[in-house]
């Protein structure tokens, strides 16, 4: 029996850990699961730290390729998420069904709550894009810190998030609720990918684990948490 670390980043998280119970049933190995934002998992592949698997967005995995960080033939695509926007518990809807809704829900909003990864980053960029100071977005280090300090603000605040991050989130019983999704002309879609590092001391078990993902039974879980 081995013990494999998958370090990871973004909505799969959810999907992950479940399906690292699953392997760990099927196989009889031990899967660690640990999920940060997708800077440090970027910084700490990049450093070359002895990590088995990592999980990250496409765009990043294509980095950890061009540089040798990951074995190319064990990539498997896990799927796509979407983003969405988050509200204080019990508070009046907005609509967000079109960008001219859209714009009037951020106009009427006292901010919009945002991570400092690439989810982020995005929505700052799309405020300024249609319009809005610099100063309607307020930063906080990763997801779970934007919905805490949209659920515990007495104004009108949103927060932006990947929607299977959200959902999860309120199902642990933070006090939000989904707003909605971006409008489709705005919309972020961001696919996320696993591959065995090029550290892994494990690397057969590894490559085990990431064919693992690529099944019928794993996608079926994926999508179970919002990740198509």
């Amino acid at each position: 029996m081995v013990q494999l670390k998958v370090l990871g980043a973004g909505p799969v998280k959810r999907g992950i850990t479940q399906l690292a119970v699953a392997f760990e049933k099927k196989s009889g190995h031990r899967v660690a699961v640990e999920f940060i934002g997708a800077p440090t998992v970027r910084e700490r592949v990049l450093a070359g730290e002895a990590v088995d698997v990592a999980v990250v967005p496409q765009s990043a995995m294509e980095e950890f390729l061009a540089q040798g960080k990951v074995v190319a033939d064990t990539r498997t695509t896990l799927g796509r998420s979407r983003m969405g926007l988050a509200m204080r518990k019990g508070a009046a809807a907005p609509d967000l069904t079109t960008v001219d809704a859209f714009k009037r829900a951020i106009a009427a909003a006292d901010a919009v709550v945002v991570n400092v990864a690439s989810s982020g980053n995005y929505v700052v960029k799309l405020l300024e894009k249609l319009g809005f100071a610099a100063d309607k977005a307020v930063k906080q280090p990763d997801t779970v810190k934007v919905m805490d300090h949209v659920a515990a603000a007495s104004g009108n605040l949103l927060g932006a998030g990947q929607l299977p991050e959200i959902r999860e989130l309120v199902d642990k019983g933070v006090a939000i609720a989904l707003a909605g999704p971006l409008p489709d002309e705005l919309q972020s879609i961001t696919a996320y990918d696993a591959a065995v590092t090029a550290t892994s001391a494990n690397a057969t078990v590894a490559a085990t684990f990431t064919k693992f993902l690529a099944t019928a039974e794993s996608r079926a879980a994926m999508a179970a948490t919002g990740i198509d």
